[in-house]
């Protein structure tokens, strides 16, 4: 009897085969590579990569399945694909200003929220809050992009955090600022986006962030569950400004060391948990949840109250983690 192998197919769809892999691939990444990627393997010998591996018959399949090639054992494929990208992006900034489909807000919006507040000072409570939603047990999450406003409160809570997660043995591959009002903020967003990083971190004012957020969903592969911020995005106008499918995911730590997370379009805050007490993931204690419309927050209510909501799925669970990636694996 032969042996029969599980490859995907260009629907991204598992079928079964005769014929072993030509190549590798991160279902959670959607990058494929050579079965002897040096960074893939170094991942499946830390166990970190077994639980989305997938297989393509070729690298046709590959493509059209929606995978892009891995930037360590395929640099030349990536170098095209990238370059591909970058001149579809191009293309695509052409066509909305023809279009008028800028991701700038309108000003006709902003005056709904009157004046956002500025960054605060970060807190060393919420800088360990905030890491602790990277480092919760378990947790393989090393690799990470910071983006930053210009203002000071803003760029010292980016240096703190890029010290302290230095200093723990983690990796910044990236480091990237912007300002409150930009021409298309196409050029923020590609840098922020051009490494593969487990995670991103922000600490930015909402006005500039909610307009970077619409570019960052609308041209790069920035995932928002895969993405932290400082206390100065725990505001509910910030998602009606960015609209809150562009944001569904997001998390954050509070100035009191507390959590929050978004989640259907509710900025849900959770308290710090009791003195002793320590959770297995962060994020899992009572809190209240907000919701912003039109310019005002229009319920409250208790997180415990989101418990079944929350139980539907990983994505906006606050007892989740971030979720694994493996950085430029094939």
């Amino acid at each position: 009897m032969k042996h029969m192998y599980t490859l995907l197919g260009a629907d991204g769809l598992p079928y079964r085969s005769t014929t072993p892999g030509a190549l590798g691939g991160h279902r959670h990444g959607r990058l494929y590579g050579r079965l002897d990627c040096p960074c893939a393997l170094r991942a499946l010998a830390r166990g970190h990569y077994v639980a989305h591996r997938v297989f393509f018959p070729d690298e046709t399949t590959a493509i059209t399945a929606g995978y892009r090639p891995c930037a360590v054992c395929l640099p030349a494929t990536y170098a095209r694909w990238k370059q591909n990208r970058e001149s579809a992006s191009a293309m695509d900034t052409i066509k909305e200003r023809k279009q008028d489909r800028s991701p700038l807000i309108p000003a006709s919006d902003l005056a709904e929220y009157g004046d956002l507040p500025l960054p605060s000072p970060h807190t060393e409570a919420e800088l360990t809050a905030l890491i602790g939603l990277l480092k919760y047990p378990g947790s393989r999450i090393e690799t990470v992009s910071v983006g930053h406003s210009r203002d000071d409160a803003s760029r010292a809570a980016a240096e703190s955090f890029s010290t302290a997660w230095r200093a723990g043995g983690g990796t910044v591959l990236a480091v990237v600022d912007w300002p409150e009002l930009a021409a298309s903020w196409l050029r923020p967003a590609t840098r922020l986006t051009s490494e593969t990083p487990d995670a991103w971190v922000v600490a930015a004012a909402p006005l500039g962030f909610a307009q970077l957020a619409r570019r960052l969903r609308r041209s790069t592969d920035w995932a928002p569950d895969r993405t932290v911020a400082f206390a100065s995005l725990q505001d509910a106008r910030l998602l009606a400004l960015a609209g809150e499918d562009v944001l569904d995911g997001l998390r954050g730590a509070s100035a009191d060391g507390g959590t929050w997370n978004v989640r259907h379009g509710w900025v849900t805050s959770l308290r710090p948990a009791a003195a002793g007490l320590t959770a297995a993931r962060p994020g899992w204690h009572v809190g209240t949840a907000r919701r912003a419309e039109s310019g005002a927050i229009v319920a409250t209510r208790s997180a415990v109250e989101e418990v079944d909501d929350i139980l539907d799925g990983r994505q906006g669970d606050p007892d989740q983690g971030l979720a694994d990636h493996p950085g430029h694996m094939g």
